[in-house]
């Protein structure tokens, strides 16, 4: 059945509203409604023209989000993110009678899952959006939803995607080429992106964490809109997603309380402090297996080591001392990023004084000879984690993570999400809140 066949859907709010260029969207991606309503008052006075009860919104406090949102925002359109697989009849419904203006169906839904919305759609006055993410073909997928007579698509970088590393904006192209509907974009956007996704195709820009987790959200969203407007990018220093040629520089945002987190609470090397405080370190692991004492292979481990690495030595968690002075200056020398020894560390007051990133499970002033038993490069084991050659190592004053090179840009990416949200929440705690009050702890209490 074509749209034709089906009859004429109802006109989108945008439509009404008029054309020309490209909006902004705000997409409130929170578990708590308060929380919610507060970001969006922040971004309607930065100039934004549509609100997103987001999906986990609605998981959390059902349709009552889109009905407070209408209540305090009566002029701006209300999206609910519904994401329906099935049942497309009863959840536009609903959606409707809570006073969205359009409601999003999955493109990897049935046809006829798509039809029974754009029918609901027909008769309570709800735009139908189908959401491309993780289709297959996504231009099939959207000619497919015009056909069967939906208002708009969504070329939807999801944010597990986004952790990876990807955008939408090669994808938005090729659907923009292919169907005549109104086009949104989300996925990572943020000022410096939105103009390059409007110069694409996209009629409807939607953001998410570049303004909901700013400090100042009226402030990030003028920043978008101006760029929508100009058509060109506002610099930031937030709200990036990284790929693998910046691993270093992200690791070096995050903290590792973030990067902990991002691994759900895992990733620690157990018991191992900085004993230079003040100093952080990221770098690819070069690990070294010596006995206690041993120094002759964390040394040569130095010569082997490219700059920028950290060496890793499982020395096996006690004196005498592996590591000193003389080896930090060469470490200098060769511009390694710092030392982490499950083991015990001397001359502790020389490597501060150097200033050099180290690391251990603690200090002895003496050391053994350099009989050379060991090996560089193998596999070793610090506190039950595996740590190989190749995987990324991050220290500060909180301890030492570690990241296997396969999950380093998944991880960067979700520790800075981690970060974003916590200067989110610190802000909303400096602005007279506490951190259980901000976060409702009582309510999610795991029963």
């Amino acid at each position: 059945m074509t749209a034709s066949d089906a009859g004429t859907a109802p006109a989108s709010p945008l439509q009404r509203a008029g054309a020309g260029r490209a909006r902004l969207q705000v997409a409130l991606d929170f578990t708590i409604l308060q929380r919610a309503l507060k970001a969006a008052a922040e971004a309607v006075a930065g100039g934004a023209e549509l609100l997103e009860a987001g999906t986990p919104l609605l998981k959390s406090e059902g349709l009552e989000a889109v009905r407070q949102l209408k209540a305090r925002f009566p002029a701006i359109p209300i999206v609910a993110d519904t994401k329906t697989m099935d049942a497309g009849r009863i959840e536009m419904e609903m959606a409707a009678k809570a006073g969205a203006s359009f409601a999003t169906v999955l493109g990897a839904a049935s046809p006829g899952t798509i039809r029974e919305c754009v029918e609901v759609g027909r008769n309570y006055g709800i735009a139908v959006i189908v959401d491309l993410v993780n289709v297959a073909d996504p231009v099939e997928a959207a000619r497919s939803a015009e056909q069967l007579g939906a208002a708009a698509v969504n070329v939807h970088c999801g944010i597990d995607q986004q952790m990876l590393g990807q955008d939408p904006f090669a994808t938005l192209t090729r659907v923009r080429q292919a169907v005549g509907l109104t086009v949104f974009v989300a996925g990572g956007i943020n000022s410096e992106t939105a103009a390059t996704a409007a110069r694409a195709g996209a009629d409807v820009v939607v953001v998410g964490g570049a303004i909901t987790k700013a400090a100042d959200a009226t402030a990030a969203a003028r920043a978008i809109v101006a760029a929508l407007q100009e058509g060109r990018a506002q610099a930031t220093t937030e709200f990036r997603r990284y790929g693998p040629e910046q691993i270093r520089e992200a690791y070096l945002k995050a903290s590792t309380p973030n990067i902990s987190d991002a691994m759900h609470r895992g990733g620690v090397l157990a018991g191992l402090v900085s004993f230079v405080p003040g100093l952080k370190t990221a770098g690819r692991a070069l690990t070294v297996r010596t006995y206690p004492g041993d120094w002759a292979k964390p040394v040569q481990a130095i010569d082997l080591a490219q700059p920028g690495d950290v060496i890793v030595i499982d020395s096996g968690g006690r004196p005498p001392a592996v590591w000193g002075e003389l080896a930090t200056e060469s470490c200098i020398q060769r511009k390694l990023a710092g030392v982490v020894i499950d083991g015990a560390i001397r001359d502790v007051d020389a490597i501060r004084a150097l200033g050099f990133p180290a690391f251990a499970r603690c200090a002895s002033p003496h050391a053994w000879e350099p009989k050379g038993f060991g090996e560089i490069g193998q596999p070793i084991v610090i506190g039950g984690v595996r740590v190989a050659t190749g995987d990324w190592i991050v220290g500060d004053d909180s301890g030492v993570v570690h990241v296997p090179q396969e999950r380093a840009v998944e991880v960067a990416n979700r520790a800075l999400d981690v970060l974003e949200m916590e200067n989110r929440v610190r802000g909303e705690i400096r602005a007279g809140g506490t951190l259980s009050s901000v976060m409702e702890l009582y309510r999610w209490e795991k029963a």
